[in-house]
């Protein structure tokens, strides 16, 4: 494959697993043409023009030549400095690595990560949350993060892979929104009745199981194990953690369990307050997951994977 290739894959998948639906996101993209045709000349030298075919922002080619053949890539959950060096040192002793995949953004994805997060206003509505409320809530969290990541030093893990001739890009929200759909179909498919139910259905997935080992698999944050779960919401798509007002409308719309990749004090305490269960799942098991599913696609086409930085490699095709 082609870098190109596989950066158009990581699109198609994310779009088809959105939740906003798929002719809803033609629609964002749609009125991103529209905005940059409105834009002064000097506007659009400083657009990113992948805004227009890309909804996410947080997913993007950091370095290398788009047309570049992929026999091989080296993934993982974060990718740094030190795991570009592991890279280089793998492909020293024959390893063939073309393409650096990071799950987690770095470069200019991850000075833009906040804008992934709008999402979440229509995942809520999508809830029965009005999204004029949705939005409200949603501004001043998106603001923080958008302001958090300003001094951020980003680019020092692509300069890495632009010194030692690597292509690099991240997957963020498409894989997130894979494992978001996967959840949802399998909560669904099993139908859990206690929240301890949740925490057994989701230890029936490998990558689960294998956290557990390390103790990092399912927990119950909020409420009673023997508790019933009640309707279950997979909040694990949205660029990162939304606004904790959100748990008083999780709460109204008739929202049970909330199933989460992790959560801060914060918003464990709002959850509580309002008496919705709270399993975190795992936020690297989780994150394996949705980027398992992205790179079975990979492997079907014949690339070799190597994984690291706490990526759990298990093939889901291959399972079935």
């Amino acid at each position: 494959m082609l870098i190109r290739e596989i950066y158009e894959l990581a699109l198609q998948k994310g779009i088809a697993a959105d939740p906003r639906g798929e002719a809803e996101v033609r629609k964002i993209l749609e009125k991103q043409r529209k905005e940059y045709e409105d834009l002064k000349e000097s506007e659009k030298k400083e657009f990113d023009l992948e805004k227009l075919k890309n909804p996410y922002s947080d997913t993007r080619i950091l370095n290398g030549d788009e047309s570049w053949e992929v026999r091989g890539v080296l993934s993982g959950i974060d990718i740094e400095v030190g795991e570009v060096l592991l890279a280089d040192r793998l492909r020293e002793k024959g390893k063939p690595i073309d393409l650096i995949v990071s799950h987690h953004p770095e470069g200019r994805a991850m000075a833009s990560l906040y804008e992934v997060m709008h999402l979440q206003e229509d995942i809520l509505h999508r809830l029965g949350v009005p999204i004029n409320v949705a939005e409200g809530i949603l501004a001043g969290r998106i603001a923080e993060v958008g302001r958090r990541l300003l001094p951020i030093n980003h680019n020092r893990a692509v300069d890495a892979a632009r010194l030692l001739a690597f292509p690099f890009m991240c997957v963020h929200t498409p894989a997130d929104n894979l494992v978001t759909k996967f959840l949802e179909a399998f909560f669904a498919e099993k139908g859990p009745e206690t929240v301890s139910d949740v925490v057994k259905t989701l230890k029936e997935l490998p990558e689960y199981r294998e956290a557990v080992k390390v103790n990092a698999g399912p927990k119950v944050i909020v409420g009673k194990e023997k508790g019933r779960a009640g309707k279950i919401f997979v909040d694990m798509t949205g660029g990162t953690g939304g606004a904790k007002e959100a748990f008083e409308k999780l709460a109204t719309a008739g929202i049970g369990t909330v199933v989460c990749m992790h959560i801060s004090e914060e918003h464990r305490k709002e959850a509580e307050k309002h008496h919705i269960n709270v399993v975190v799942a795992g936020h690297i098991a989780s994150d394996s997951l949705g980027m398992n599913l992205f790179l079975d696609e990979l492997e079907q086409r014949g690339v070799e994977i190597l994984t690291c930085s706490g990526l759990i490699r298990v093939n889901h095709q291959k399972a079935s």
